[in-house]
This record gives structure tokens, sequence and C-alpha cells, in this order.
């Protein structure tokens, strides 16, 4: 079967699922379905179209799969934005999708261990403990009598999800082409961003070493638990961890039951996530209600315990520097660097006029500044961004849409525990902290020792560059009018690289100079200063292609 037979059949069976469970409208509306909607007349018709329309598209969603849940979770986590029942409905497929058969578990285990289930845990319950999209998770024990929950991938999910990237990929590419404004939007590298996500998440050994990386991130705080992963018994296919216990971060009543601190535990959130983002560089991407808990043992002191780590992000310096710088931006209603930003990072064209997105950027954000989340109106808000944005033909950053998914689940959640959260009071020190960590004192010495085998090896070789030079100029090399094309450009190569070796030690000088001044506590505002121009030096000097 070819790739666009397969593609145009599953957009049928889109169809066939929306038809059948009393969706019309969304074929109506939907750009992509509409030069087949005359289909739907053909097919059959809904026969429980009485059900509540929140029920009816969880079914559909339940019904289409893996991609199609994973959206029904996220929009899930924003009741702001959804009829109550609709919002109830789609909660479920947090944790509550169908799930496949205990036997069918036991099989896939028993082929990936080799070996009967029985003899690998102590107890195995057969019956699913709770299901989703990807995997269904059970509850065991080793046969040390650890308790643990073993996840195992549900049959046939990779060749459906697969089908499904086509279909996105090949409507990605028709708005690449035909809608205006596709090249701003950039479907087709959104489309590979969210693939790479996707499979990643296809692979249990993959989110059991993001388990292990967050659990290290976290290992001395108070702010989040991340369970223990049993390496032994790992598989792509199977992931075996320590089973926590806690109250579902949904359960309000609960929590307001045992007494629960919830300002502190709406901070706190808040906190995990900057933290996550700018200082380790390394956040779970997937934190909808079902993937968290609380541990409420000293309910003044809660704590966040997340399971699920098959899709984390990470920034690349750039990007993450200067979405700090915007943030602080913000909080400091700094208008002005928030455009100035936005054109130096390439994210407007650099003809764009600073004045002007300027006045939009602040026409958009001074309404909302320093109003707690119930007070604030984020589907407004985003509606007016995105204008803003198309005026300004702002380019969509495909790399950045994991952090804004996350971002829209946080604040989701936030709204939910506690409306008076304080939101930008909460992130503002976590943002300075870093900020100050990144320009600081730590920020220049954490430079210095990063080049210093650099200085060490322009030394090494000073001598051999310094006889070079005496060479050709005893014979006469160096002041030769008629050169080839070539010899020229090994004289400038040689002459960057003496220049950029004469920077080194000049940077290793000032560099050594600056640390004796502060170690002998004489002269500090000479030695910072050497400090300071030996980082330039070295940042200057530093090879290119570096």
């Amino acid at each position: 079967m070819t790739a666009r037979w397969r593609v145009l059949k599953r957009l049928l069976g889109i169809q066939r699922v929306l038809v059948r469970h009393g969706l019309d409208d969304f074929i109506k509306s939907t750009h992509f379905l509409r030069p087949m909607r005359f289909i739907f007349y053909l097919l059959p018709r809904a026969k429980d179209v009485d059900e509540p329309l929140g029920k009816r598209l969880r079914l559909a969603l339940e019904e289409l799969g893996p991609i199609f849940v994973k959206f029904g979770q996220a929009v899930s986590t924003r009741r702001d934005l959804l009829p109550p029942d609709v919002a109830d409905e789609l909660a479920k497929l947090q944790d509550q999708v169908p799930p496949f058969p205990g036997t069918v578990a036991i099989e896939i285990i028993d082929a990936a261990y080799e070996r009967s289930v029985h003899e690998v845990f102590k107890r195995f319950d057969a019956e699913p403990f709770a299901a989703a999209s990807i995997a269904q998770v059970h509850t065991a024990a080793l046969q040390n009598g650890t308790e643990v929950i073993v996840k195992v991938l549900r049959p046939g999910v990779r060749e459906l999800i697969d089908l499904d990237l086509e279909v996105l990929f090949a409507l990605a590419g028709l708005a690449d082409r035909y809608w205006a404004e596709g090249k701003r939007l950039r479907p087709l590298e959104v489309v590979a961003e969210y693939e790479k996500t996707i499979i990643d998440e296809l692979d249990l050994m993959r989110e059991g070493a993001n388990a292990a990386q967050l659990k290290r991130n976290f290992e001395d705080s108070d702010l989040l638990y991340v369970p223990e992963v049993y390496w032994d018994f790992c598989r792509p296919e199977v992931l075996v961890q320590e089973r926590i216990y806690g109250v579902p971060i949904s359960d309000m009543a609960a929590l307001r039951g045992a007494n629960t601190d919830i300002q502190k535990l709406a901070e706190n959130g808040v906190e995990i996530f900057f933290t996550q983002v700018f200082r380790h560089n390394f956040f779970h991407a997937d934190m909808h209600p079902g993937n968290i808990f609380v541990q409420i043992d000293d309910p003044q002191n809660p704590k966040y315990a997340a399971i699920d780590f098959g899709i984390v992000g990470t920034l690349s310096p750039t990007d993450q520097r200067y979405l700090a710088e915007n943030f602080l931006a913000f909080f400091d209603r700094d208008y002005y660097k928030i455009a100035k930003l936005h054109i130096d990072s390439g994210w407007v064209p650099p003809n764009t006029r600073i004045d002007e997105l300027e006045s939009a950027v602040r026409t958009v954000c001074e309404p909302i500044f320093n109003k707690p989340l119930a007070e604030i109106s984020f589907a407004q808000v985003l509606i007016r961004l995105f204008d803003t944005a198309r005026r300004f033909n702002m380019e969509i950053q495909p790399q950045l849409i994991l952090l804004q998914k996350t971002l829209f689940n946080i604040e989701g959640l936030g709204r939910e525990l506690y409306p008076q959260l304080d939101l930008w009071k909460t992130a503002y020190p976590v943002l300075r902290r870093w900020m100050d960590e990144q320009v600081g004192g730590r920020a220049v010495i954490d430079s210095i020792r990063s080049n210093l085998p650099q200085l060490r090896e322009a030394l090494r070789e000073l001598p051999g560059v310094v006889k070079h030079l005496a060479d050709q100029a005893a014979d006469g090399n160096l002041h030769m009018t008629i050169r080839s094309e070539e010899l020229t450009r090994i004289e400038q190569a040689l002459a960057r690289q003496q220049r950029e070796r004469y920077l080194l030690i000049a940077a290793g000088t000032a560099t050594v100079s600056g640390t004796l001044l502060l170690a002998l506590q004489t002269l500090p505002l000479l030695g910072w200063s050497l400090l300071v121009a030996g980082v330039l030096g070295f940042l200057l000097g530093r090879p290119r292609g570096s």
C-alpha cells in the first residue's frame, strides 16, 4: 500500500470515527477535513448522540489512538477553557484509558525476560492498575518483597503512531505549500519536533534514564520525589520502578481534608518548573494531573511525587538565555528589552521596528501584570499574542513547543490548586538567581577553569610558532608582494592563529594576575577587572570552530 493511500485511508477512518460519535461539527469546521466532508453524509449515523458531548469526545479520542489521546490529556488540564462536563470526561484520558488484557501484558513481559513473569516477580497483579495511551501499569512485588510498578507498552502502538505521523506530515506538507501562514508557522518542523518526542516515549529504557536523571537533579531537594528505577528488570518494552504512594494532585478534597498548605504546594510547583528549565535544563514535559501526586506526611510541607518520564525537554544554551531574559524583562515591565530580544534572537525579521514591537508587547502584557491566576484570561492573552505574532511575521520556534505545552499544563494546574497564586512573584527569585550565576563572579571563575586547557596548549605551542615566524621573516616570505591565492589563504590562517594565541597568552596573564590580587585581598577592583579582561581574552582568542 502506498504512503498516499495509507494517509487517505487513515483520514477517512478519522472522519468515520467522528461521525459515529456524533461529532459532525468537527468535520465541518476542521480545515483539512473540509474537502472530504461530503462523505460524512454517506457514513452510518451516530447511535448515541444523546450522550453528553464530553463523553462522546472522550470515546472518539480513545478510539483514534495515542496521538489523539495525548491531545485530549493536554486540553483537559485547562478547565478554565472548557465546559465542566467536557473537562471531567477528558480528565479520564490521563490514566483511565481502556486497558488491554492482563494476559497480553504477561505475554509481553515473558517475551522480554525470556522466562515466566512469575519467576521474575514474587507477585504480579494481572489486573491493570492504570492505563494510558502508550502503556499500562501493573502492580507487583520483587522477590525481596519490594513493592513496584511494572509499565508495559501497548501492543501495536508503534505501528499506529507511525501511521498517524504519516498523516501529520502529509497535512503539514500541504499547509507549508498552500497555506498563507505556513512559512511563518513552520508546520513541517513542528511535526518533526513532535515526532522525536513521541518516538522517544516508546522506549521505556529511555524513560528509565530520564527518571534517573531527574532523581539525581532533585536528590537533595524537599520539593520533588522521583521513584527509584530497578534497572535489572527494565527492557525497551518493560519498565520497573518503585511504587510510590500519595494523593493525586487532582483530588483537592483529600488535600484540603488533610489540611495541606495549598498555597505552598502551588508555589513549590512553580519553583520546580523553573528550576528544571533553567537550573537543570532538563524538565518533565508531561505534567498533567495523572502524573503528579502529593506526599502529605507533613501537610504543612507537602512534597510532589512525579511519575511517567517518557517526555522530557531540554533547551539550547542560547534559547535558555533568551527565555530567561524575556521572563525577567517581563517581570520588570521592560518591554523595550523584550522587543529587542525577539529581534536579536531572530524570532522576528531583522527589519522589524523595535518601537512598534515594544508597543504591541506592552499592549498585550500590561493588563495581566501582577494579577493572580483567577483574574487572568489566558485564552484572550493567547489570542492577542497570536495576532501580534502574525502582524510582525514572527516565526514559530518548533524547539520551544514542548516548553510551551508544559507551561500550558503548569498554568492550568496552578489555576486548579490555588487561583490566587502570584505566578510572577514566585518565579522571579528562581530566574534572578540563575541569571546571577550565569553572569556573576561564579560564572567568571567557571569560564576561566574551562579555558585553562586551551591556555596550556597555547603556551606549549608558542615557541614553535615564534620560530616558524622567524624562519619566514629570514626567508623574506612575510613580505612577498606576489602571492598565490593558496599562499594568501595560508598566511591569513597563520596570522589568525597568531592573534588567537597572543590573546590567550594575554588572557592567561590577566587571569593569573587577577586571581593573585584577589587571593591576597589586594586591590580587589583591579583583580576583578583583570579576571573579566581574562575571560574576554579567552572568548576572543578561542580558536574558530570550537
